[in-house]
């Protein structure tokens, strides 16, 4: 049902991304380095480091079809690092950001032929590539973000950009680069996308002002979009085309705050934060427009007690991590991960049809989640 990936330290792991086999892993362990792992077996290796940024990093995504990996950091500066030469080494391209505050967030366009980078500069650079002059150059998307940007993600038609930020705003920008790509055809958040065309905005949560916005994620079809919030809340929009206000639904759970969320089917949403293990939430629609439940989170009770006894790699592990070797009078939390979750990705599937989640962690850890599995037995549980 989970597998856990304890081989890559004791740093917290701030974000990370897989290439499209899922063979090799990018992590940031907290610093200004991305380290990559490859799957030798059962257990992952060490295969590079890329070192080029001067401060942490913030963001990482690895395009799935050019094989391309987009890197952001507080040090103001995003690079696209390429393979090249026989032994394909990773060769990093900066990009002209043009911000003078840290990089927070960066995601590739569905197409891969942009990015779009977040910032504490109160703006989104959106950038591509300009072959006349053979360099990344960006455009920026200001109005009227008064804050931090702190979490993007893109809308299938790969012109629609979503993004949450500090000042408890969730807006969706049109992020339309003429040079590179095709007008666009009208979708259910507007048809009028000139770059940096707000479509919408609305707040955190519906109950009230809430907090900073965490992280955004677009449905699979991009009729829907999922966030959460500072506030511990959970909230839903649906867009309706023609003009009309968009459909909305916030939840104010008792949990602490999440940090990262996703979708992984289009009903369902998971959603991971500082409660430290992923929790679930089913959309229906009612008389009364959109609602939102917590199913439950995706590991029970008995799961850490299941996988008891101390092998001699969780032996050397506990030394590592607290100078000693526990013992069954210790006390651990009583879930997988042992401190907040940082980041979710979807491993094996897609939003529309989610079937292995990854989850990145503060403790260091990363745990692949067996959502098929893990579902059913959550419905079983509930009947």
């Amino acid at each position: 049902m989970t597998e856990r990936l304890s081989c890559f330290g004791v740093e917290p792991i701030t974000c990370h991304a897989w290439n499209k086999d899922r063979t090799q892993i990018a992590i940031s362990p907290n610093s200004a380095e991305v380290h990559i792992y490859k799957k030798t077996g059962r257990d992952y290796a060490l295969i590079d480091v890329l070192k080029q940024h001067d401060l942490r990093v913030t963001g990482i995504d690895w395009g799935a079809k050019t094989n391309r990996i987009v890197t952001c950091a507080a040090d103001r500066n995003a690079y696209v690092w390429t393979q090249e030469g026989p032994e394909q080494k990773w060769k990093p391209t900066l990009v002209l950001l043009r911000i003078n505050r840290a990089a927070t967030c960066v995601k590739w366009s569905p197409l891969e032929n942009k990015f779009a980078v977040g910032s504490g500069a109160r703006l989104i650079s959106v950038c591509y590539f300009e072959k006349e002059n053979d360099w990344w150059v960006s455009k920026h998307i200001k109005k009227p973000i008064r804050s931090t940007v702190t979490t993007i993600d893109w809308h299938p038609n790969n012109v629609l950009l979503a993004t949450g930020s500090a000042d408890f705003k969730v807006r969706v920008f049109s992020a339309y680069i003429k040079e590179i790509e095709d007008k666009p055809q009208p979708t259910v958040w507007g048809a009028k996308m000139p770059l940096g065309q707000l479509m919408h905005e609305v707040p955190n949560n519906s109950i009230g002002c809430g907090g900073w916005v965490h992280s955004i994620c677009f449905s699979h079809d991009g009729s829907r979009l999922a966030w959460v919030g500072h506030d511990a809340s959970i909230s839903i929009a649906q867009g309706n085309g023609n003009g009309q206000p968009v459909s909305l639904h916030s939840l104010r759970t008792s949990f602490l705050p999440f940090l990262s969320v996703v979708w992984i089917n289009p009903d369902t949403i998971i959603a991971g934060g500082h409660t430290l293990s992923p929790m679930m939430f089913t959309v229906s629609k009612g008389n009364d427009g959109l609602k939102l439940e917590c199913s439950g989170k995706l590991e029970n009770a008995d799961q850490k007690k299941e996988q008891g006894g101390m092998s001699a790699m969780k032996r050397f592990q506990s030394l590592d991590r607290h100078a000693r070797v526990l013992t069954e009078e210790d006390s651990e939390l009583n879930s997988l991960h042992q401190n907040a979750i940082t980041g979710l990705q979807i491993h094996t599937g897609s939003k529309e049809n989610g079937l292995k989640l990854s989850s990145s962690s503060v403790d260091g850890q990363i745990i692949l989640w067996d959502l098929q599995t893990l579902v059913r037995q959550m419905r079983q549980m509930s009947l």
